[in-house]
């Protein structure tokens, strides 16, 4: 076997990863250089060749360094490696036992770990080295954990966990962790904020950042601070994206709040970065001042969590994601004409979907149809008067809510109990059947095929009822927590004298949802139609048909 010879490297591969770092200057990429020189000096080694790695876990061998190495052993170009230890070359047991006894001697390559006296010539003398190498990964793993441990520490404490601060913010003097607000990012942040909750999606959010040449946070972090922390284009500092602009308006952390632990990685084996679900991430609210209020946050939310899609004149409508059908639930759907004047309606989506059709062809759902005028003038009217009732009633209004609240609340909340406990009933029983079923289907009392159909249709009903139930839990927890948060209603009230006009803005600052019900006659147009407006705060609808008492305290005058 060809171990050395004048036309073949001998590579030195120098490891060092952060964690190995702690160590101390043992393990430095200089010391292990100098100790891998004086080595292959002193047994006769020449074409000597340094490769190294800094900076990266041992556990992974996707490392350029080691990557370089494999294609020069794979072309026939290396006689022998040399590393200061078995963990230098990984700290993965089977894989650097893969590469130690079988892929480098397969290819003619002599290994040598100097410190863990390693010789792929001596066979005998190696007896050792599996342990070593489960030792090694057993270190690997018990870093790992420790590393974790002390990320979920500070994460619990508050403080961020990146270095960089986020976009509209910096960090505190002398390099402390806590963030202050940067005015001139923070700006753009409540830009593009407001451009949102005036209707603007993403995109053209974007688009017209772009337009007004405003730095892109990655080059506004380089003009600001030298560094840019992610790779990016620095021919296109103007390059916003819809990408970057979504990422701005979900972000809790322009609310005062730090949200740590939003991914993790696989294993400590695989680093690939996975989404934690909400529940499992950490949040601590307050941890610094706040670039947008919450008012401002739930508006945006709100026009974000429904579809945005423009109409056939090219717009996009101020009620998308407000309008419910009162029978099937279903959202309604735009009825768009583009002829002058562009009249434009609404009816419900399941009745307008031929998709939708019951056995005898006909739709599950009626019209339930409504002109965008008429929608206006109605909502406008209602806006106006709980504004003004709340701005100069406030006691009043808010006896009279606190009292349609708790009887919404107490019946909704009874509501939900019962169906997450007739859930839960029904998925234990179906359990208990489906063991039934199979210990009958054991003894014989039922044939296969009955097995089979029967087995399919309790499995399906319990996966729905499974993936059911936790939105249930939730929903009942939400409702236990709810209370009428009549003040901030009132707060709002006093930024408004009266409102003229209705805006993507106002509407979502203040409605949660309308419910169109059909008319009395369902084709008559003149025929009486009930709406419910659901208004933000409040948790209950103002019925047009029955709020004698708001419409008696709108129409009093001031005596």
């Amino acid at each position: 076997m060809l171990h050395q010879t004048d036309n073949l490297l001998t590579v030195l591969y120098l490891r060092l990863s952060r964690e190995d770092e702690n160590e101390g200057d043992s393990n430095s990429i200089v010391n292990q250089k100098e100790l891998l020189l004086r080595y292959a000096q002193e047994h006769g080694f020449t074409n000597i060749k340094i490769i190294s790695d800094d900076g990266y876990s041992g556990v992974s061998f996707d490392r350029p360094g080691f990557q370089e190495l494999l294609s020069l052993a794979n072309a026939g170009k290396v006689g022998v490696i040399i590393t200061k230890d078995l963990s230098r070359l990984g700290r993965n047991y089977i894989e650097v036992g893969k590469y130690s006894e079988v892929l480098f001697p397969g290819l003619g390559i002599r290994y040598i770990a100097v410190n863990d006296g390693f010789d792929s010539d001596d066979l005998d003398g190696n007896e050792l080295a599996p342990f070593k190498n489960l030792f090694n990964e057993w270190y690997a793993r018990d870093t790992s954990k420790k590393i974790r441990a002390v990320l979920k520490s500070k994460a619990t404490s508050g403080k961020s966990l990146t270095n960089n601060a986020p976009y509209g913010y910096k960090r505190g003097k002398e390099g402390k962790p806590h963030l202050v607000i940067d005015e001139e990012a923070a700006e753009v942040v409540r830009r593009i904020y407001q451009m949102c909750a005036q209707g603007l999606g993403p995109a053209a959010i974007a688009s017209a950042l772009r337009r007004n040449k405003i730095l892109k946070p990655a080059s506004y972090r380089y003009q600001t601070t030298g560094n840019y922390g992610t790779p990016t284009d620095v021919n296109e500092p103007y390059g916003w994206n819809q990408r970057t602009i979504g990422l701005i308006l979900e972000n809790e952390v322009y609310l005062g709040h730090t949200v740590n632990c939003r991914t993790k990685v696989i294993s400590y084996k695989d680093k690939r970065k996975v989404k934690v679900p909400k529940e499992g991430q950490i949040r601590i609210e307050n941890t610094h001042e706040a670039i947008i209020d919450q008012t401002t946050w739930d508006i945006v939310q709100s026009i974000r969590a429904n579809k945005r899609r423009h109409t056939l004149l090219g717009e996009v409508n101020k009620y998308s994601g407000l309008l419910y059908c009162s029978d099937c639930g279903s959202s309604l759907s735009l009825l768009c004409k583009k002829s002058k004047g562009g009249r434009i309606g609404f009816e419900c989506s399941n009745y307008c979907n031929h998709s939708y059709r019951n056995q005898s062809g006909c739709s599950i759902c009626t019209p339930h149809r409504i002109k965008e005028t008429q929608l206006d003038q109605i909502v406008l009217e209602e806006i106006n008067k709980a504004l003004y009732f709340a701005r100069t009633r406030t006691d009043e209004f808010a006896e009279y809510i606190n009292q349609k609240t708790s009887a919404q609340s107490r019946k909704e909340l009874n509501a939900k109990t019962k169906e997450l406990a007739k859930a839960k009933h029904r998925s234990s029983e179906l359990a208990t059947l489906f063991t039934r079923l199979y210990e009958d289907s054991v003894l014989g009392r039922i044939s296969e095929d009955q097995y089979k159909m029967l087995s399919e249709a309790y499995t399906t009903e319990k996966r729905e009822l499974d993936a059911a139930i936790p939105d249930l839990e939730q929903e009942v927890e939400r409702l236990k927590e709810s209370t009428s948060n009549v003040q901030r209603f009132t707060d709002l009230a006093k930024k408004y004298v009266m409102i003229e006009e209705l805006t993507t803005e106002i509407l979502h600052t203040f409605i949660s949802k309308i419910v169109i019900h059909e008319r009395e006659k369902k084709w008559g147009r003149n025929s009486p139609q009930q709406i419910d407006i659901y208004f933000r705060y409040i948790d209950f609808p103002t019925c047009l048909d029955r709020q004698q008492k708001l419409n008696e305290m709108a129409t009093e005058t001031d005596e």
